[in-house]
């Protein structure tokens, strides 16, 4: 354990960060030396199941990752961290989570995969609440309370025991960022079983990694002297779901141009792991934007020098509302409707990919279908915001400019049932020049 060596020997004096992972079963005092400076502790991959009593004397800490520990309970310990804004608490074993237990300054909570049955009424309190990971857990029903986080925009509840929606999220003004798939009250999509096309393993010919996601890695292989892609599900809890959840998704949502598609499934993994065979992006083609940072929390980030033109960014908007309107029809919700998700080449053709958050709703309750799909409406506009912030101003494409800036502020409108639909905004976009 060098770090705590050092810690004592006063060589980390005045430190701001500090990570420990060395199978620690008690919280090391060596750490009370940065009481007065340390912001941001990482002790995930320990042992730990307990903070000490005295750990509000970290005044000044504003990040706390306690992922992979022993922990059954979050720590009533955390609400007196004044600054506290950020919360990892990923695969623990936490069952306990009682009332006004995280200080009211908390931005991003992470609870998933751990052993909740219910949340306490006072989450409602948390009006700074950005981001909230519960995927993974046996929540039975979601607090009304809820519908009081005003300033949430991404919230993860997959794979909980949720017999029906949550209807206190219907109310939410800046809920952007939604996925629930793998709970009792949904159905598997009506296409997730057609028939696709299977591929043995043996048939491919596995060539570089490409890209590893929190639900798999993806490949680039030769199939019948074609260049393709594969993606190799871990078959693990994700922040966002289930991964069969994921491959179901992936395979119902048919063909379209600004979206990646399904060729095949592949059997005969030699370790039984679920395959799919994808379409393979060009190489001229890269990701539009940066997942968001501990800073931005739930807004993506961008290169300092990255530019678009706004006519570009025009394109890029028409193909992503042509994709959404295809989901939507189809009953999908993407779910993680991010800039970083997307994929675009020097002409400004884009690709949407990553269903890692997708779900399936119901065609036949059409008030929670236009909710949800104004839901991701609102992620859209996010996207036109970062867009238009990215383009270069030219005084010819004012009219551009002016037409997204009021279509965003449409798509933003923070009562959700007043924004527009897929359909609407596809057709104004069109109407631009």
């Amino acid at each position: 354990m060098e770090i705590l060596k050092e810690l004592e020997l006063g060589n980390l004096k005045d430190s701001t960060y500090i990570k420990i992972a060395a199978g620690l079963y008690t919280f090391p005092t060596e750490l009370y030396i940065l009481v007065d400076t340390l912001e941001v502790l990482d002790l995930t991959d320990n042992n730990l199941s307990t903070l000490p009593d005295d750990f509000h004397r970290f005044k000044k800490l504003k990040r706390v990752f306690l992922s992979n520990n022993q922990f059954n309970h979050v720590p009533k310990i955390l609400a007196k961290l004044p600054v506290l804004s950020m919360i990892g608490m990923r695969n623990n074993k936490i069952k306990i989570f009682e009332e006004n237990s995280i200080p009211l300054s908390t931005r991003w909570l992470i609870l998933t995969d751990n052993e909740l049955t219910s949340l306490p009424q006072s989450i409602g309190d948390l009006k700074l609440l950005q981001k909230c990971m519960l995927s993974g857990n046996k929540l039975t029903f979601l607090p009304d309370s809820l519908s009081k986080c005003f300033n949430l925009e991404l919230l993860r509840i997959a794979a909980n025991n949720l017999a029906s929606f949550p209807t206190a999220l219907l109310s939410l003004p800046k809920l952007s960022w939604l996925a629930y798939s793998g709970n009792p009250f949904c159905k598997k999509h009506p296409d997730s079983k057609m028939e696709l096309q299977t591929v043995k393993w043996n048939e491919l010919i596995i060539k570089e990694l490409l890209g590893e996601g929190a639900s798999g890695n993806i490949y680039k292989a030769i199939y019948d002297e074609k260049e393709v892609a594969i993606k190799i599900f871990k078959g693990e809890m994700t922040s966002d779901g289930l991964p069969q959840e994921e491959m179901d998704i992936n395979i119902s949502m048919g063909v379209h141009k600004n979206l990646i598609d399904v060729l095949a499934q592949v059997s005969n993994h030699p370790e039984g792991k679920d395959v799919l065979m994808l379409e393979l992006i060009p190489s001229s083609f890269f990701n539009l934007g940066l997942p968001p940072s501990l800073d931005s929390c739930t807004r993506d980030v961008y290169p300092i020098d990255f530019k678009l033109s706004t006519q570009g960014s025009l394109k890029i908007l028409k193909g992503m509302a042509n994709a959404a309107v295809h989901m939507h029809e189809r009953g999908i919700m993407h779910g993680d409707f991010y800039a970083h998700n997307i994929m675009i080449d020097k002409n400004y053709n884009s690709i949407l990919g990553d269903f890692g958050g997708a779900s399936y709703y119901e065609s036949e309750e059409p008030e929670i279908c236009n909710i949800l799909e104004q839901f991701e409406v609102r992620a859209f506009g996010c996207l036109i915001e970062e867009l238009l912030k990215l383009s270069k101003y030219d005084n010819q494409d004012k009219n551009i400019r002016e037409s997204l800036l009021q279509l965003q502020i449409l798509c933003m409108n923070e009562v959700s049932i007043e924004r527009p639909l897929f359909k609407q905004i596809s057709k104004q976009l069109n109407e631009i020049k």
